[in-house]
């Protein structure tokens, strides 16, 4: 399955949701940045919790043939990040995400919110 990069963000966003993600968020960073298209970001409770999210987006998008490039943090679980090339899935503590505050450091980015 070939999935565009939008639907890689979306899918990651609604993975988080499904374990109780807290304040998901996509921001289009493609013209902006060369860094990627798309961030998700994406708040958990407590470390588990984070780690329950990584690994639900880790696993709901190997599914469909998408593997991550590169994975940061899985262990510390204060920020865990998801490189999928085109699409970088942030997974902070709430506290991890208001200190480097990714969503003003990229505050020229078009938002999608997801419920």
């Amino acid at each position: 399955m070939n999935l565009t990069p939008l639907s890689i963000a979306r899918t990651a966003g609604k993975l988080a949701l499904s374990k109780k993600g807290l304040d998901v968020k996509i921001l289009k960073i493609k013209k902006i940045s060369n860094i990627c298209d798309y961030f998700v970001i994406v708040s958990g409770d407590v470390d588990v919790h984070v780690k329950a999210i990584a690994d639900a987006i880790d696993e709901g998008l190997r599914k469909k043939d998408v593997k991550p490039w590169h994975r940061e943090g899985i262990r510390g679980g204060k920020w865990v990040l998801l490189d999928y090339v085109d699409v970088v899935v942030h997974i902070f503590l709430k506290s991890a995400r208001e200190f480097y505050a990714l969503e003003k450091l990229w505050g020229d980015a078009p938002v999608e919110e997801l419920r």
